[in-house]
């Protein structure tokens, strides 16, 4: 056995700790602020996402914003994106609406 290898009886007791909840992504309005973009070949929301917010997790505000939904992380080549920008309160809102639910 290795020394930093898990136990079966601690794989046992992470497993039974670890649970899986859905997210829900509150509706995100239309802002003076939102830019719109075009996509190229090779475009991914999680891409997007980082060269918008720098922060490639926060895929979903890009995806909830233009109605995109469960899928690939690719979005086709030429489709018109809105970019939210003031993403503080989308993501208080994200948070507060999902702890509730917990």
């Amino acid at each position: 056995m290795r020394r930093y290898s898990p136990t079966p009886a601690i794989i046992e007791k992470i497993t039974k700790t670890i649970k899986h909840r859905t997210s829900f992504c509150p509706k995100i309005a239309l802002q003076d602020s939102d830019s719109y973009i075009r996509t190229r070949a090779g475009d991914r929301l999680d891409n997007l996402a980082f060269e918008f917010y720098s922060d490639v997790s926060l895929w979903w505000i890009i995806a909830t914003a233009n109605n995109i939904g469960k899928g690939s992380f690719a979005v086709k080549p030429g489709t018109k994106l809105r970019i939210p920008r003031d993403i503080t309160q989308i993501i208080e809102d994200y948070r507060n609406f999902n702890e509730f639910r917990r």
